[in-house]
């Protein structure tokens, strides 16, 4: 019998990859008839060698690298151009792929921010699924600008830095888009520490001695960094509100330079002077963040989050309230909805940027934090609420589990 194959096109970043690897997992969990080939665009730095392990049903192919512009400070301006650079490789890859009469290629899954690949997927002749790593309120409120802009001529530049209110479907009602399956929560929920094994034994043990829900836990993403004015702010804020904290600290890359944070060699160059030692009993600074095992932890009470939609999804699954700190690419609209829409976190700041040089001072920090950890705050009611909905949704008969059974039911449909 041929195997079904579904070809997976993601971003190569940790966002993107591991909610990837996640429902391609469950898809072929769910129906054996399915095998997966996940295509890794290769970026000139990073590893993501971890995450790419072939199993019966999944495999790896790792595309040749690709040269992309010199002269931007991160993915983002070039992401574009880099993706499209890929389309030659990612078709003679299909093409080898397809070359034994054993493989009945299904279609593409591709990542959203990968939509030049539907070009290769129509060369073949077969269906193009694309899959949003972020909320589907976010994608219904893209979906909204677009009808904005197509139907209605309006400009959308107008509302930059406006203090105008939208209207979005998405966020009340059902948007009339192309079939949207939601599957969520998708999360990697196993806390394995791989090469960090030591650093991450270090932190769990420092929890480990803190008391219930005592603890802030600080954390920005693979891509969130700040200068040093706003480190010092932070430093503040958190020293002033009293609370203990869990600080995942990663330093920016140079200007100009296309790379992700790193560890500081040095921590005490960026922080307040005597800061660390008027905060040792009661912190800890940190470089990588095993963050799904802190997010489990029973000592961590509250979250300050860049709301990257996977991290967001944990707090959630573990009943963690969120302060919100957005940084770059939707987060500013997924702390919207966390904050306004559904009374889910705090907020610390909903219209960050990292580009517009605004400095969050330590009085805000340290108002957000109190309210965060608030211990009966509605925030918290609603979080523990949540978070029981998150797990049902998933089990047989939730709704998560329904849409992708009516998802497996469309891709067996539309086999050509």
């Amino acid at each position: 019998m041929k195997q079904t194959e579904l070809v997976f096109i993601p971003v190569p970043i940790i966002s993107h990859l591991s909610p990837t690897v996640e429902i391609a997992k469950l898809l072929t969990q769910r129906d054996p008839r399915f095998s997966i080939t996940i295509f890794i665009m290769k970026f000139p730095f990073g590893s993501i060698d971890s995450m790419t392990t072939d199993s019966d049903s999944i495999r790896f192919v790792t595309l040749p690298p690709v040269e992309i512009s010199s002269g931007a400070t991160t993915p983002g301006p070039s992401m574009s151009e880099f993706i499209k650079a890929q389309t030659l490789l990612v078709r003679d890859a299909v093409h080898e792929l397809t070359r034994s009469n054993s493989v009945r290629l299904a279609g593409f899954v591709i990542d959203v921010m990968c939509t030049h690949m539907i070009d290769v997927a129509d060369e073949f002749g077969v269906p193009s699924y694309l899959f949003s790593t972020s909320s589907a309120a976010s994608l219904g409120f893209l979906l909204h600008l677009q009808f904005l802009h197509d139907y209605e001529g309006l400009n959308l530049d107008e509302f930059k830095d406006s203090d105008a209110e939208l209207q979005v479907p998405s966020y009340a009602n059902s948007v009339p888009v192309p079939p949207v399956y939601p599957v969520g929560p998708i999360l990697n929920t196993r806390t394995g520490f791989g090469e960090d094994q030591q650093n991450a034994s270090a932190i769990m043990s420092w929890l480990d001695d803190q008391p219930p829900s005592s603890v802030v836990f600080l954390c920005f993403g693979g891509m969130g960094s700040f200068g040093a004015d706003q480190i010092k702010e932070i430093a503040y804020g958190l020293e002033r509100s009293g609370h203990r904290f869990l600080w995942s600290l990663r330093q920016a890359p140079p200007k100009g330079k296309m790379a992700f944070p790193r560890d500081y060699e040095n921590i005490e160059e960026v922080l307040p002077d005597g800061f660390l030692h008027r905060t040792a009993r009661i912190g800890k600074i940190i470089g990588w963040a095993p963050q799904v095992a802190v997010l489990a932890h029973t000592a961590v009470g509250g979250f300050v989050s860049h709301c990257g939609w996977n991290s967001l999804l944990e707090s959630i699954w573990y009943g963690v309230p969120v302060a919100t700190w957005p940084i770059y690419a939707e987060q500013q609209i997924n702390a919207f909805q966390m904050v306004k829409d559904l009374g889910l976190a705090v907020e610390i700041k909903i219209d960050y940027n990292k580009d517009n040089n605004y400095i969050v001072n330590a009085h805000e920090i340290e108002n957000g934090l109190k309210n965060l950890m608030s211990i009966n705050s509605e925030v918290r009611k609603k979080m523990n609420e949540m978070q029981q909905i998150s797990r049902r949704v998933i089990i047989d008969g939730g709704s998560s589990h329904s849409s992708l059974g009516h998802f497996i039911e469309n891709v067996i449909t539309n086999i050509p």
